[in-house]
């Protein structure tokens, strides 16, 4: 049997519970397969594969197709399994032909230790914990806590530091500031997010945002108007001015991976950490969003402008300069969206990526 390399990033173990809506498209029936009679499938696909802990679906799913979204084309759906979507460490995934079309069953962990291949899993008794989760989680922890784009319209509805206590120019953990806004009542806890560069459309010059550059955390020590915030965390200095914003550890996981229902033209406008290239599970920034149809689970492909190259060798036959052909630099899934822009994982790199490459509808 195959099994996932467990040094490959984003493989440590999975401890929250999958809810991800992966394989709801299937409980509405099979999906229609392609003419040609299907996905393109891996050519080193395993017959039969036992889920690890710390699998992903998106990685399990890279095992047998070529383009991992399209696993609900493959996938059948037992009636006798109370929850297809939930896939459990120790479940075994069996590649069969039926009609000359693939289709990819579970046998629960129960069943596959007996040694039967009868699809008459039990149902779980410990619910959604363990279940294993569509992308890597630690992947997008940084961004739960950390990375944020502060949207053009809220920046100024945002709760702000008026002044620090005792009149100190920079604060950190143990220290007070004073705060303006709407704030939740005492113990409400918030990140505070100091506004940075500005965010610009690279197509049509428009305002999207500003960088948010995490500062720390600070808790509601007492309300009213200025209401008191406690630092307990410290990324950097907290200064006058700085916003407070909720944590974003409430991101849903549950994500059903798709091709964009309409077509999709856009960039990557800005990567998380600054980074000027960047590769797999690294969070990036879009210019794209629910206003041009994004919506999380959404798949895209990135694309690589070519570049202008000089033709030594014989200028005066096909002309000097030479312009490259556009290349395929990877995919990337977004797991949030707003009004015109989005955050999204790069899921597969080919070659480093680079801000302002062009991403667009799966192929």
């Amino acid at each position: 049997m195959t099994t996932l390399p467990a040094s490959r990033p984003g493989r440590s173990p999975a401890t929250r519970a999958f809810i991800a809506g992966l394989l709801c498209l299937a409980l509405a029936g099979p999906p229609a397969l392609a003419q040609d009679g299907g996905p393109a499938l891996n050519p080193d696909r395993p017959d039969r594969y036992v889920v690890q802990k710390g699998d992903t679906l998106w990685g399990i799913s890279s095992l047998y197709l070529r383009d991992p979204w399209l696993w609900p084309e493959i996938w059948y759906v037992n009636p006798q399994v109370a929850n297809p979507h939930l896939i459990f460490p120790g479940d075994v995934l069996s590649l069969v032909y039926v009609d000359g079309k693939p289709q990819l069953r579970l046998d629960r962990a129960a069943d596959a230790a007996s040694g039967t291949d009868r699809l008459s899993p039990r149902i779980r008794e410990d619910g959604l914990g363990g279940a294993i989760t569509t992308i890597p989680t630690a992947a997008i922890e940084a961004f739960l806590s950390r990375g944020t784009v502060l949207q053009r319209r809220e920046v100024n509805k945002l709760p702000y530091i008026v002044t620090l206590r005792e009149g100190i120019v920079a604060a950190g953990p143990g220290q007070e500031a004073y705060v303006r806004g709407k704030v939740g009542g005492e113990d409400s806890v918030y990140s505070v997010i100091h506004v940075g560069s500005r965010i610009v459309d690279p197509d049509n010059g428009d305002l999207l945002g500003y960088e948010g550059i995490y500062v720390g955390e600070g808790t509601i020590r007492r309300g009213g108007d200025p209401a008191t915030l406690a630092f307990t965390d410290s990324a950097r200095e907290a200064r006058k001015g700085d916003r407070l914003v909720p944590p974003a550890r409430d991101l849903p996981l549950q994500f059903l991976p798709r091709a964009p229902e309409q077509p999709v033209d856009g960039r990557i406008i800005r990567v998380v950490d600054g980074m000027t290239t960047f590769g797999a599970y690294q969070v990036v920034v879009l210019n794209r969003g629910t206003k041009h149809g994004l919506e999380p689970g959404h798949v895209l492909t990135v694309i690589q402008g070519g570049d202008r190259v000089t033709d030594t060798v014989q200028p005066g036959v096909f002309g000097r300069n030479v312009r490259l052909p556009d290349e395929e630099a990877g995919t990337v899934m977004v797991f949030r969206s707003y009004d015109r822009l989005s955050y999204a994982l790069v899921m597969r790199s080919s070659v480093p990526m680079r801000a302002l490459d062009r991403i667009a509808n799966p192929s």
